[in-house]
């Protein structure tokens, strides 16, 4: 596959302050985060600090510092007289971080077409090529790709907050998209939504690309609590 674009962020908001090594919670920080997000670390499931240190490897010190990150993202649930658990990522949890993501994404974007280069432009025409070929085949390929579409146009903002829980929040819907297939009928969206986009972009229209990401992520919020809500049904009956 060509090189992709890459997107660098900052740690999370706090983890400078954290007295032990840093490198080493934002360690554990992911190593955590992604066994909730792939479900390898089931709802519900109490997280003990003595444990999670010894099947990590590591001190507590650093294990505690991680699941106080993992708390302020809404991951992790401290309860009294009960301890650390893991947040169930449910279809409220996936609601929330969609209707975050509708008011993030389209200020980004205003703000990316007022500054977007030629050379930004040809990136996401030759991205969505790549996506087009893939046509959904690999949905493994489809979300790296996806991701590096909207990257180009967040990655340089200078609210870097902004970018940074976009990106953060992306990573869970990538993780949970990657359980469902898209309709047939979602498929077709996404590619005229990112042709028009880049259309938008072209002609400087900043608002009406602004317009179109809201209605992006609106449309992909609803098709996967759908996909979702089709689940649990079938799981409970």
């Amino acid at each position: 596959m060509a090189k992709t674009s890459e997107f660098r962020i900052s740690p999370p908001a706090g983890l400078e302050e954290i007295d032990v090594s840093s490198q080493r919670a934002l360690s554990l920080y992911e190593i955590i985060r992604d066994d909730i997000i792939s479900g390898r670390l089931k709802p519900n499931e109490r997280l003990v600090v003595a444990d999670l240190a010894e099947q990590l490897g590591t001190s507590t010190n650093p294990v505690r510092e991680a699941l106080q990150l993992l708390r302020g993202e809404g991951f992790v649930i401290f309860s009294p007289n009960r301890g650390a658990r893991v947040r169930p990522i449910d279809q409220d949890f996936v609601r929330n971080i969609y209707e975050i993501s509708a008011l993030i994404e389209p200020a980004l974007t205003r703000w990316f077409v007022g500054m977007a280069t030629d050379a930004d432009i040809a990136e996401l025409e030759r991205i969505e090529r790549l996506i087009e070929q893939n046509n959904f085949v690999d949905p493994v390929l489809h979300s790296g790709l996806d991701v590096q579409f909207h990257t180009v146009m967040y990655q340089r903002h200078y609210n870097r907050h902004a970018a940074e829980i976009w990106w953060k929040h992306r990573q869970v819907l990538r993780a949970v998209n990657q359980r469902f297939n898209y309709t047939v009928a979602r498929r077709g969206q996404v590619i005229r939504d990112h042709r028009e986009l880049i259309g938008l972009v072209k002609a400087g229209d900043a608002e009406q690309a602004a317009a179109v990401v809201a209605r992006h992520v609106e449309g992909s919020g609803r098709h996967l609590l759908e996909l979702m809500r089709a689940y649990d049904a079938a799981k409970a009956g």
